[in-house]
């Protein structure tokens, strides 16, 4: 696969779909020639004999669904970045997304200069995540979280929090509303295991996760903070690094998880 020509994929039904993800592709890498599949059996087909470093995908296809396309992708070739491109904001399509290898999720509607900029953010270290994505995502987190700490409810541990769905041991659970129990380091531990320690951020690092926790996109950030797009991007990466986390979505569970946002 490493000597397989190089290009971005996308896996859409509609024509008039992926004349528009072409479009948007010409923009981000516009070094990689486009391959196209309207089907499941196509994408399979060119995820064996292409080297994909971005792809676009929807949901339904003819043959089966995008899903299926996402999880071929992620394990047949895991340094590829796979980012679904929807109209579905809820929650039986977004979190089976992410449980499948997702690097992003955007959604469809918004204008395309959004999208553009939204798909570079990949090459930035920062995955793509539509605002009113990560919104729903602290909604969901949120209603579980309260649940967890219910009266009765056996209290959880401050404790290190940062993996993708993909990096915990042992299949996830079908069931979304089980997913962030399963995320929680707490339920993987074994007695006499030593907790690690809660990652320590500085003030401002802290205030940047709170922002990102919130949907806020860099620009954003940077100009409610007084600082410049690049210091901000710089921090988000030293946040990533020190969390072991490697998403927007991730970021903003962390975030909900201390409290930042509510």
């Amino acid at each position: 696969m490493t000597h397989a020509p190089r290009c971005t994929l996308i896996v859409e039904h509609s024509a008039e779909s992926r004349t528009a993800m072409a479009r948007l592709l010409s923009q981000v890498l516009p070094e990689l020639p486009v391959c196209e599949a309207s089907t499941r059996a196509q994408a399979e087909k060119l995820i064996r004999t292409r080297t994909v470093e971005l792809a676009l995908i929807d949901f339904g296809l003819p043959d089966g669904s995008g899903l299926d396309v996402l999880r071929t992708l992620h394990l047949a070739q895991p340094q590829a970045r796979a980012v679904v491109v929807t109209m579905f904001d809820d929650d039986a399509h977004l979190f089976p997304a992410l449980q499948a290898g997702a690097f992003g999720y955007v959604l469809k509607d918004r204008p395309e200069i959004e999208l553009v900029a939204q798909l570079r953010r990949i090459q930035e270290g920062e995955p793509p995540l539509s605002s009113t994505v990560a919104r729903r995502m602290l909604q969901h987190f949120a209603a579980i979280r309260g649940q967890a700490t219910a009266p009765g409810a056996q209290a959880s541990g401050d404790v290190k929090w940062g993996r993708r769905v993909t990096d915990v041991g042992g299949a996830p659970p079908a069931d979304t509303q089980d997913l962030a129990r399963y995320l929680s380091p707490q339920s993987h531990a074994r007695p006499g295991m030593v907790e690690e320690p809660e990652v320590v951020l500085t003030d401002r690092e802290t205030e940047v996760l709170q922002r990102v926790g919130k949907g806020y996109t860099l620009p954003e950030i940077a100009q409610q903070l007084g600082l410049s797009r690049h210091t901000v991007a710089d921090y988000v990466k030293q946040i990533y690094r020190k969390l072991d986390i490697s998403s927007r979505a991730e970021a903003a569970l962390e975030a909900a998880r201390r409290g930042l946002v509510r």
